[in-house]
């Protein structure tokens, strides 16, 4: 009988161990559902950016356009190497794949070439630039996880820099400028 209590109370014992780490594990995995979406928008919109940074580099007619796709793969594959560590220390699975928008626009983009390749791409780096830089300002200043936040306010110097890297190759190569009141 002795043995039986002695095993019993190692198994509690052991049990109330674990109990304090599983439950800060439990708080420090909890996400706000804005957090949680901006993770997740943010980690496709990098892969995304990968994706036609390479398109552009590839097929780019501009060496200013084929530099800049080099530039966003770069750029985006350190800062989506960050988010990834940050999800998965607050326990979000990122998504591995784009969704059929983002996919969509990558093959249209992959059968154009030349200067139309280049208006094109730039036009949409600019609009895409535009959102996303709002999309993390919206974060650093209202996200209340902490990480995630300072992950949004770490990136945006970098992609405040794409927006003007972007709009000045797009006016290189004579992108149409439908992109309300972001020029500098």
């Amino acid at each position: 009988m002795r043995k039986k209590l002695n095993y019993a109370m190692i198994a509690t014992t052991g049990l109330l161990a674990l109990t304090p780490l599983f439950a800060q594990n439990q708080s420090a995995t909890a996400l706000s559902a804005q957090d949680r979406k901006f993770v997740t928008e943010a980690a496709q919109g990098g892969m995304a950016e990968v994706e036609m940074g390479r398109v552009a580099s590839e097929r780019g007619s501009s060496a200013d356009v084929k530099a800049f796709g080099r530039r966003m793969m770069d750029d985006h594959t350190k800062a989506n190497e960050k988010l990834k560590q940050v999800a998965r220390d607050k326990g979000v699975t990122l998504p591995t794949d784009l969704p059929a928008e983002m996919k969509q626009e990558r093959d249209m983009l992959s059968k154009l070439s030349g200067a139309e390749f280049d208006k094109m791409y730039m036009s949409h780096m600019v609009k895409d630039h535009q959102k996303t830089v709002a999309s993390f300002e919206k974060e650093a200043e209202g996200g209340q996880d902490q990480a995630v936040r300072a992950f949004a306010q770490e990136t945006l110097p970098t992609l405040r820099e794409h927006l003007r890297l972007a709009q000045d190759t797009a006016a290189k190569v004579g992108a149409p400028d439908d992109h309300s009141g972001h020029n500098h």
